[in-house]
């Protein structure tokens, strides 16, 4: 419960810097879950994270913009989501007969080809330069920073503090559902097609359609994360959707923990926040250049992904179940260090009273 109070209070404390990072940290964690669904939980390798991230994104920019049907944002967003859900259902027939490898060659074409759509497709995606994004509006309510102006507690709301209560009923709502779906009948049949997919079958698993399902699960998660980082980034642009955005989920899934909602949610924020913290601090850290500048060895971006790469060696060789794991082998041995009370011995209270039946049998008179 301190946990969720403590994430409401933010606003109140941390600048914009700070509640934008958590923004895409929200939506990454969202995309991360939905990947970790599918690859940590049904075994299967996907490398098109990032084209059905583009799919929510641009949904959304199109359906609720001009030129575009012009849609109240909050329909927009839900067609959004489903728009990506018919993207990945079009592709499960090939997620349903393809594994390991060889899927992830498959959904990488995915980048590719949606790479030049999005540049090719400029009256929808604006090309090159992209789209600005329209604002998130209920009932009259912009989740901009005048529309209608809002101070609370002496604090003015602007767009990061409400579009930061936005990322966090969307998280929350994302969290629930992976958390309901892993411990029910969905979640043991994927753990099963994990495990072996040959046991599962005898099981009455129908592999094809539950792989396909998973599929389709994930790209809605992608494209909910991709609605929520546009609304982050106010504009969207093709090249932001490209390989390195997929290779990052990834990362996210690995550092996190495969198959951890908490683990997915925790990667997500080690790989998105690390970049921009780096480039606000870039004149403390030796080697990093300033954004900008030209000293230093490399940029803030660059160097961190050197570093969550390297994250990602050292829990592959020395914590294979990630940070999730890991956190939870912790928990257990400061459970075994903490020192137990001793069990107090119970109090002489003398011999037990007789029993009233053999009590009475002692001192009744023989008859003569």
């Amino acid at each position: 419960m301190a946990v969720p109070l403590l994430l409401c209070a933010v606003p109140f404390y941390l600048d914009a810097f700070w509640l934008r990072t958590g923004l895409f940290c929200m939506a990454a964690a969202i995309g991360a879950v939905g990947l970790s669904l599918l690859t940590g939980t049904a075994g299967q390798l996907s490398l098109g994270h990032a084209f059905f991230l583009a799919v929510g994104a641009y949904g959304y920019v199109w359906l609720a913009g001009e030129p575009g049907p012009g849609l109240p944002p909050p329909l927009a967003l839900v067609l959004a989501v489903a728009l990506t859900g018919l993207a990945g259902l079009l592709f499960s027939p090939v997620a349903g007969r393809v594994r390991g490898i060889y899927l992830g060659v498959a959904t990488l074409a995915l980048v590719f080809l949606g790479h030049h759509l999005l540049l090719a497709a400029d009256t929808v995606t604006g090309g090159f330069n992209g789209r600005s994004v329209p604002p998130m509006a209920v009932g009259g309510f912009a989740f901009t920073a005048y529309d209608p102006e809002l101070v609370v507690l002496g604090v003015p709301f602007g767009a990061e503090e409400r579009l930061w209560y936005l990322g966090l009923v969307l998280f929350a709502g994302s969290w629930w559902t992976a958390r309901n779906l892993l411990r029910g009948r969905p979640g043991r049949a994927l753990a099963a097609l994990r495990d072996s997919e040959r046991a599962a079958a005898v099981l009455g698993v129908a592999v094809a359609r539950h792989r396909s399902a998973a599929f389709v699960v994930s790209s809605m998660y992608a494209g909910l994360a991709g609605v929520l980082l546009a609304l982050a980034f106010r504009r969207v642009v093709p090249d932001y959707f490209g390989l390195a955005l997929s290779v990052d989920y990834l990362a996210m899934i690995v550092i996190g923990g495969l198959g951890s909602v908490a683990g997915a949610a925790a990667g997500a924020c080690f790989v998105t926040a690390l970049p921009p913290l780096m480039a606000r601090y870039a004149d403390h850290i030796p080697f990093v250049a300033t954004p900008g500048g030209t000293e230093g060895a490399v940029g803030p971006t660059e160097a961190s992904r050197y570093l969550y790469g390297a994250a990602v060696v050292l829990v592959l060789l020395h914590a294979p179940e990630g940070l999730h794991g890991s956190a939870a082998r912790l928990r257990r041995a400061a459970a075994r260090l903490r020192p137990r009370r001793p069990r107090r011995a119970p109090e002489d209270t003398g011999p037990p009273p007789p029993h009233p039946t053999a009590s009475a049998a002692r001192t009744k008179e023989p008859t003569s």
